[in-house]
């Protein structure tokens, strides 16, 4: 399309006290198209122009104080000059060449040159709102979750419970939350991620109020209600999944998941940092009802800013969606599952046995992991607590270092196959050398730097395994997400209760044992059947 684009400047000449030229303009048709904004330099000063000719009397009065006309000269620009009653006003039309507009995308990109030259804010990408406010409710889910890893230790001593009791009771959380997994996805790929989410918060954060009311009516009234949690936990990574395969660009993938899963780090480094201050101060119950009631803040927030996707937010820009949408697979919500097709592919098996041997080793961590400094390193409650929070920091950390590392290389054409199983490899094979050197130490100090370790390297799985849901079937990504999940969970669920019957029966050495060599079980099947290509459309 050829535009051509005068450019009209009006100049207004007030006879006054202090006389003063205002200049005010619109940029041409090229310059305004590119920024949207308009400019005002400041004022020319009087001397720069030149008389050309004598101004003329058109009024008849003869006085000079009706209408007139004549002729400035600026540079090389002829002015010309009408007077009215009170005051002068000065036209110049000046017209540029013809010149053909850009594509869309090119001027998209002038027009971010324009704000950024002439120093004007940018606006916050609505996508990383969305994915800020997923790294919050993450935050959440984990302070929710670690904090019966500390309450535990006390709860136990008042009930008098074994530790195998102790396993039941943590691995009671995973009943729901293997419940929701598919039936998550489900939801989440048909209905939407914001209202899925939004109800996993509300429930969970229900669930953890109404904990210490059930560990005091009894153990079956417990079993319920942790599982009842775990029922509105277990929405949130599909939910999630959903939601962010249809904000994120491929290009911000691997960043933008390991931000909202250093979101479940963080609320593992709060929950077990304040849980035995307020257990000091206020008892045991009191960290339930804490933690239980930032739920409701949090869903206010999301009802308000969420969408489930670009195309249902009406204030979304719409350069940013045009960047959203251009890489979008589909605009369509789906309407029937293909299971048959999904089943039959290698890397969705690669998926589910790896991300089954990566939860066995995390979840043992997450649930554990107090016990195991309070019992070995013999540190106190506080303690136990506050050296628990070192690895999850740790993690926090180098989630985010591997998803940059991850849209690097991918940036500068690494093939996505190749970035994923280099970082799940990472994440595979950095926890079992670090767990197997438990077995050698012989201070705490030296086991807290091999479990920082151990945690710091499993981190490189978010730009692993947990990015190649949305790899391999990004249509479907809430679902395929809920059906690996479902292994990670029965890991986690198995792995927790065999804990329990391990140290009853054995000792710390033979419950890493069986992390590390699922560890390397997993390192061989990803290598071998996993792909960063997409096998589902």
């Amino acid at each position: 399309m050829v535009v051509a684009s005068p450019l009209h400047f009006q100049l207004k000449y007030h006879i006054n006290q202090s006389p003063s030229l205002e200049l005010s303009g619109a940029m041409s048709a090229k310059a305004f198209l590119l920024s949207h904004y308009s400019f005002s330099p400041p004022n020319i000063p009087r001397r720069n122009f030149n008389v050309h000719n004598s101004f003329y009397d058109t009024s008849g009065s003869g006085r000079g104080r009706g209408r007139g006309r004549g002729r400035f000269r600026y540079g090389e620009r002829e002015l010309l000059i009408k007077r009215n009653s009170s005051s002068w006003k000065l036209w110049a039309d000046v017209k540029s060449k013809p010149f053909k507009i850009a594509d869309d995308d090119a001027l998209l990109r002038k027009k971010e040159d324009v704000d950024n030259s002439v120093g004007l804010p940018q606006e916050f990408p609505k996508r990383w709102v969305i994915v800020i406010l997923c790294f919050s409710a993450f935050l959440l889910c984990n302070m929710d979750r670690v904090n019966m890893s500390i309450a535990i230790l006390p709860m136990a001593s008042e009930y008098n419970w074994t530790p195998t009791t102790v396993g039941l009771i943590q691995s009671s959380f995973f009943w729901g939350y293997l419940l929701t997994q598919i039936a998550g996805g489900i939801w989440a790929d048909t209905v939407g991620g914001k209202a899925v989410l939004g109800f996993g918060v509300i429930w969970w954060s229900v669930a953890t109020v109404l904990t210490p009311i059930a560990a005091k009516l009894g153990l079956p009234f417990l079993f319920v209600v942790r599982a009842f949690m775990g029922i509105g936990e277990g929405v949130a990574m599909p939910a999630m999944n959903n939601i962010l395969s249809k904000w994120v660009p491929v290009s911000e993938r691997s960043r933008s998941l390991a931000l909202v899963y250093s979101g479940m780090y963080l609320g593992s480094v709060t929950g077990l940092a304040f849980s035995p201050f307020l257990i000091h101060e206020f008892g045991w119950p009191s960290v339930f009802f804490s933690f239980g009631s930032l739920g409701t803040v949090w869903f206010a927030v999301w009802l308000s800013k969420a969408y489930s996707s670009p195309l249902d937010d009406p204030t979304l820009r719409p350069e940013e969606k045009k960047l959203i949408l251009s890489s979008s697979v589909s605009k369509e919500p789906v309407k029937s599952i293909p299971w048959k097709l999904i089943l039959s592919k290698p890397p969705v098996w690669a998926l589910i046995v790896s991300h089954f041997c990566h939860n066995w080793g995390t979840f043992i961590l997450l649930t554990w992991m107090p016990t195991y400094y309070h019992q070995v390193l013999k540190f106190n409650l506080t303690e136990s607590g506050l050296f628990a929070v070192l690895p999850w920091l740790t993690m926090a950390v180098t989630a985010n270092i591997g998803g940059w590392i991850a849209d690097s290389l991918v940036r500068r054409g690494t093939s996505v196959t190749v970035v994923r199983k280099i970082m799940q490899t990472i994440g595979f094979l950095g926890p079992a050398f670090f767990l197997t050197q438990l077995t050698h130490v012989d201070s705490p100090a030296m086991a807290v730097l091999c479990m920082a370790c151990s945690q710091g390297s499993d981190a490189f799985s978010q730009s692993g395994l947990y990015s190649n849901h949305q790899d391999i079937a990004p249509r479907y990504s809430g679902v395929l997400l809920g059906l690996s999940n479902t292994a990670g969970v029965l890991a986690g669920v198995f792995g927790t209760a065999a804990t329990g019957y391990i140290l009853q029966h054995g000792s710390w050495d033979d419950v890493f044992k069986v992390s590390v060599g699922l560890y390397l079980v997993g390192t061989v099947v990803w290598n071998a059947f996993s792909t960063g290509e997409k096998i589902i459309d």
